[in-house]
């Protein structure tokens, strides 16, 4: 994880995605202070959907509704950190999801 870190930018904001089996969780995190700016997990839209939708549907409908909260604060451009998971299935449907949303990275 540290040699990841390592190679990101050293300003601006991070996007940081981590997954576990059942949820996604993401935060803005400045990078100068080490503080989370926006932090939200899908658990909060999961209770809220109607339909059945699968883990990676979700994911992307998470990434959209989280770029409009964050884009609400003002935060326009994050540097995408993985957290050490490789960019596919659920972590990559959120970031497809955050672009459609307005965030660029």
């Amino acid at each position: 994880m540290a040699r990841t870190k390592s190679r990101l930018p050293q300003t601006g904001n991070r996007l940081l995605v981590t997954r576990s089996c059942k949820y996604i969780f993401a935060q803005v995190i400045d990078i100068k202070t080490g503080k989370t700016l926006i932090g939200l997990s899908d658990r909060i839209f999961t209770a809220e959907k109607k339909e059945k939708m699968t883990k990676t549907e979700n994911a992307k409908v998470f990434g959209e509704k989280f770029a409009k909260e964050a884009i609400g604060l003002k935060i326009k451009e994050v540097i995408f950190d993985r957290g050490g998971n490789l960019y596919h299935g659920r972590v990559k449907a959120f970031a497809e999801g955050a672009r459609e949303g307005g965030l660029e990275f």
